[in-house]
């Protein structure tokens, strides 16, 4: 394994802590980079020297055997607020469309969601998830044991609803349409609990 440059390396370990978003051990950085531990070890705390002399928001720090990259704890309440912001903001008619896939279909993959809008709907799901109006509801008993997503509590009292039965009616199902009632066996037979 070819030792790579120290400016290079310097990089590299930076980009994968900031891609890592985790705490990453010492050994996994340096498979990764294909450098030593050694080289890497000394990258990363000449990374942390350089953003702490800097007084950067961002920081380099150890946690046991392995480093992190993260901001600093007194910008903590900004991005609490920020988070929160984030988290009460309205929904999007993406979301709302998802929401409803879900409401009446529950409980389904990401996989479904996105035949019916016939879009990608992965980070409308993830930020459905983020705001607590879906869960994670088991896996589906189908090659690749996809996640199944769900309405939570939380839904129901966004939406003012004692239960799902609370939903109201959908209009006629186009002819042609399998009647939900028909893929309602097929689905729940595929849940595992989780």
């Amino acid at each position: 394994m070819e030792e790579r440059t120290k400016p290079e390396l310097y990089h590299m370990v930076e980009a994968v802590l900031f891609a890592s978003g985790e705490p990453i051990s010492v050994t996994r950085l340096a498979g990764a980079c294909e450098a030593g531990e050694d080289a890497v070890l000394t990258a990363l705390r000449r990374l942390a020297a350089e953003y702490a002399e800097q007084k950067s928001a961002v920081s380099v720090v150890q946690l046991g055997d392995s480093w992190q990259m993260c901001t600093r704890p007194e910008f903590a309440p900004a991005i609490q607020r920020a988070i929160e912001t984030k988290k009460n903001a309205p929904l999007s008619p993406a979301a709302m469309e998802v929401l409803t896939i879900v409401a009446y279909n529950q409980p389904v993959s990401k996989s479904f969601v996105e035949h019916v809008r016939g879009v990608d709907s992965g980070s409308v799901v993830n930020t459905l998830v983020e705001k607590e109006l879906l869960t994670e509801a088991g896996r589906l008993d189908v090659p690749g044991k996809p996640i199944a997503y769900a309405t939570t509590p939380h839904f129901l009292r966004c939406f003012g609803l004692r239960t799902l039965d609370d939903l109201p009616p959908l209009p006629m199902l186009a002819e042609g349409v399998q009647d939900k009632s028909e893929t309602d066996a097929e689905d729940s037979e595929m849940i595992q609990e989780t």
